[in-house]
């Protein structure tokens, strides 16, 4: 298997990067959050799982090898593939997840895209006495300065599934809340999924 990868970023696309290996570009599938982390042309290690079908090889990769980690615990649950896992990523930061499943916060689950309230149980019987308890020390995510994070944000959104009029009408809803301060993609991502579950 493939523990990470390093090297050049060749492109950035919508929901993946190609980091070019020992001469080969090899497609890493990432959510926003990682994404914004990376700069074409600068050597970039991200932490990869590699997903094996019958017909397919596909590289997921991450900021760090904790996202990665809870990114193959997820999938141990019925009914979550890497997609799926993935989007939760997106939304929820490691310890916001192992905090939501330990103390059986379904709230907190079900803004993540695709999981309904069923799966949020199904993922907190599963999981709980796996996922570990929360850290007090996240790794820190990337900054996104200017105005760039508006793009991020919505392609993160379009990523996930939503339509490009409703991911740009979150974008401007949580705008306010860039201006702020400096701001995160993974955050503003998370308020921006906010918005869309109560619409």
């Amino acid at each position: 298997m493939i523990a990470f990868v390093r090297g050049p970023v060749a492109a950035i696309g919508v929901d993946s990067a190609v980091i070019e290996v020992g001469g080969i570009g090899l497609q890493v599938y990432c959510h926003p959050g990682t994404l914004a982390g990376l700069r074409p042309g600068q050597e970039a290690r991200v932490s990869t799982s590699m997903v094996v079908r019958e017909d397919s090889l596909t590289l997921y990769g991450f900021a760090d090898d904790d996202e990665k980690s809870l990114f193959e615990l997820l999938q141990t649950a019925s009914g979550v593939g890497p997609k799926l896992a993935q989007a939760a990523l997106a939304v929820l930061s490691p310890d916001q997840l192992r905090q939501a499943v330990a103390t059986e916060d379904l709230a907190v689950l079900v803004k993540v895209p695709g999981i309904g309230k069923k799966g949020a149980q199904r993922i907190v019987l599963e999981l709980k006495d796996k996922i570990g308890a929360p850290s007090r020390t996240v790794s820190g995510r990337p900054l996104q300065t200017g105005e760039a994070w508006k793009d991020q944000v919505q392609a993160g959104l379009v990523g996930l599934g939503w339509s490009a009029r409703d991911a740009e009408d979150a974008v401007i809803a949580v705008s306010p809340l860039a201006d702020e301060g400096e701001p995160s993609v993974p955050n503003l991502l998370r308020a921006a999924l906010r918005v869309l579950s109560k619409a």
